[in-house]
C-alpha cells in the first residue's frame, strides 16, 4: 500500500473526531482561489484568534477495540492502515513546506495495547520535534490506559492533549465501548491535569522548563448515540471542567455507521440541532458564568429546539428583568439576550463617561433586537411596554428548522421578520417589563409541533410562537 492510500483510509478515519473547528471537504479546487483535500484538513484557533490549519490523521485504524459507534471498530469490514512513524513525520513536514497546514492533530485507534500505540505516537512527534525541528501547533489523542511516564512524554512533546470521554454515563461505555472503562479515562484525565500543575510550579521556578501540553487538555462526547439527557450531558461537562480544569468539551452528533440493535438506525439524521444547542450552553458554562442547573433540570432535561439556552432561560425567568444597563453588574448584563463578554465590557466602561441611550447601545455592539425587550436604558427608564408575543418572536431561532444532515450557519437565510423597538413599543397588547417577559414552557420539547410538515417556515414560526406565548 503507498503512502496516498493510506493517508486517504487514514484521514477519512479521523474525521469523526470533532476536537477540532471542521473538517475537510470533497469540493475540487479547480480554476478558483485555493481548494480541499478530500479528507484530512481541519482548523483550530490560537489563544490570539489566528486560525492554524491542521492535518488530522489517525497513526492507524487497525484497531483490537470493538466499539459499537465506531467506524474503526474491530468487527468493521473497512480497508485497514498503519502509518511507520518515520512516514507520518515527513508527510507532516511535506505538508507544511506546501503551505497546506500549520500544524498537526494526531490520534490512533489501539494498535495492540494502549502502550504500544502511545510509543508509537511519541516517535511520530520525537521526530517532529527534534529530527525536523518543527516546531508548529500539534494536538495529540492520548490513549486511555497507557503508563503515566508515556502520557508524560506525550504531554512534553504536544502544545494540546485530548483524552474522549466519549459517552456520558458508564452504562452506556459498558454496553456500547466494552473495551473501555470511565477509571482508566478520568485516571489519564487527572494525570493530564497533575502535569500541567506541576508545569506549572516550575515554570515558575525556572523560566526555561520545558512546557508540558501548554494549551492544556479537552476530550468529546458523542451526543445520539446512547440515551442521556441534555441535563446529564451538560451536568457531566460542568463536572469535567471544574475537576480536570479542561479547556473544551467537544460534542459531536452521532453518526450511523453501522446497524445495530443498541445504536439509532443507520437511517437516522445526525442531532446537529442538539449538537448546537449542547455548545451554546458550553459556551454560557465558561463564559457567561451560568450553571448546567440553571438551564437545566430534572422536570426539564433537553434544551428547548426552537430558542436558544440563553433565550429560553431568559423565558423562564422574567422575575430577573429588566436589567438597568447604566447600573447593573457584569454578571447581570451577561444574563440580558443579545449582549455577550465583549459588548458588556463595553457598556461598562462606556458608561462611566455618560448614560447609555439605545443608540448608544447600537454602537456598542448590543443586537437590540433581542435585547431591547430585557433592559432599562436612559431613553427608555421604565422599559418598553412590550407584548409577550413580540419578545418570544425576537428570540425565536430560525436556523432551528433546519433539523437532519444540515448544520446551523453563522450566516443563516434571514428568518421572519423582527420588531424593531418602535414597532414593538406601539403593539397592540401592552406588557409591562416588570410583568414578565413570557412564560415558563413547560410542554416537553418532543410536543411541540412538527415544524418540518409545516407547509412553510412562515407558518411553523407562527405555530411555535403561539405554543410559547400561550403555554399550550
Amino acid at each position: 500500500m503507498d503512502l496516498k492510500e493510506k493517508l486517504t483510509i487514514l484521514t477519512n478515519g479521523a474525521k469523526y473526531d470533532v476536537a477540532c473547528t471542521s473538517s475537510g471537504t470533497s469540493r475540487a479546487g479547480g480554476k478558483g482561489m485555493g481548494s480541499a483535500l478530500p479528507a484530512g484538513c481541519c482548523h483550530s484557533f490560537a489563544a490570539d484568534g489566528r486560525c492554524i490549519s491542521l492535518l488530522k490523521v489517525l497513526l492507524s485504524n487497525a484497531c483490537v477495540y470493538d466499539c459499537r459507534y465506531c467506524v474503526n471498530r474491530r468487527s468493521g469490514d473497512i480497508p485497514r492502515a498503519t502509518f511507520t512513524a518515520a512516514e507520518l513525520a515527513g508527510l507532516t513536514v511535506q505538508f507544511y513546506r506546501r503551505n497546506y497546514i500549520e500544524g498537526l492533530f494526531l490520534s490512533s485507534a489501539v494498535l495492540g495495547t494502549p502502550d504500544f500505540t502511545m510509543e508509537q505516537m511519541i516517535r511520530v512527534l520525537e521526530l517532529l520535534r527534534h529530527r525536523h525541528n518543527f516546531q508548529g501547533y500539534i494536538h495529540a489523542k492520548a490513549i486511555p490506559g497507557a503508563a503515566p511516564a508515556l502520557l508524560h512524554r506525550l504531554g512534553l512533546l504536544a502544545d494540546r492533549l485530548s483524552v474522549n470521554i466519549e459517552l456520558p454515563s458508564e452504562d452506556s461505555l459498558s454496553r456500547l465501548a466494552p473495551d473501555k472503562t470511565k477509571g482508566e479515562i478520568f485516571a489519564s484525565m487527572g494525570q493530564i491535569k497533575g502535569g500541567l500543575m506541576e508545569n506549572s510550579r516550575e515554570l515558575t521556578l525556572y523560566r526555561g522548563a520545558p512546557s508540558f501540553a501548554a494549551a492544556g487538555q479537552a476530550t468529546q462526547m458523542i451526543i445520539g448515540a446512547s440515551p442521556e439527557t441534555d441535563y446529564r450531558i451538560l451536568t457531566l461537562a460542568a463536572d469535567l471542567y471544574r475537576k480536570y480544569e479542561l479547556k473544551r468539551v467537544f460534542y459531536s452528533a452521532y453518526i450511523p455507521v453501522a446497524e445495530d440493535s443498541l445504536l439509532p438506525s443507520v437511517e437516522t439524521k445526525p442531532p446537529l440541532l442538539r449538537e448546537h444547542r449542547l455548545y451554546q450552553a458550553d459556551f454560557l458554562l465558561r463564559r457567561y458564568g451560568f450553571a448546567a442547573g440553571e438551564l437545566l433540570s430534572e422536570a426539564t432535561p433537553n434544551f428547548n429546539p426552537f430558542l436558544d439556552p440563553k433565550g429560553n432561560w431568559a423565558v423562564h425567568n422574567p422575575h430577573f428583568f429588566p436589567v438597568d444597563v447604566n447600573r447593573a453588574a457584569l454578571s447581570a448584563l451577561l444574563r440580558v439576550p443579545g449582549i455577550g463578554p465583549v459588548s458588556a465590557r463595553r457598556i461598562l466602561t462606556a458608561r462611566k463617561a455618560s448614560r447609555l441611550g439605545m443608540a448608544e447601545l447600537r454602537e456598542i455592539g448590543v443586537v437590540l433586537k433581542r435585547a431591547q425587550y430585557f433592559i432599562l436604558t436612559a431613553d427608555y427608564p421604565t422599559g418598553l411596554r412590550l407584548s409577550r408575543e413580540a419578545a418570544v418572536r425576537a428570540l425565536i431561532d430560525p436556523g432551528a428548522y433546519s433539523l437532519g444532515r444540515e448544520q446551523l450557519r453563522l450566516f443563516s437565510p434571514a428568518g421572519p421578520a423582527l420588531p424593531d423597538v418602535g414597532a414593538a413599543a406601539n403593539t397592540s397588547s401592552p406588557l409591562p417589563m416588570s410583568a414578565g417577559v413570557g412564560v415558563a414552557v413547560t410542554r416537553p420539547p418532543s410536543t411541540f409541533p412538527d415544524v418540518r410538515a409545516a407547509a412553510s417556515a412562515k407558518e411553523a414560526t407562527e405555530e411555535v410562537i403561539l405554543c410559547l406565548t400561550q403555554n399550550r
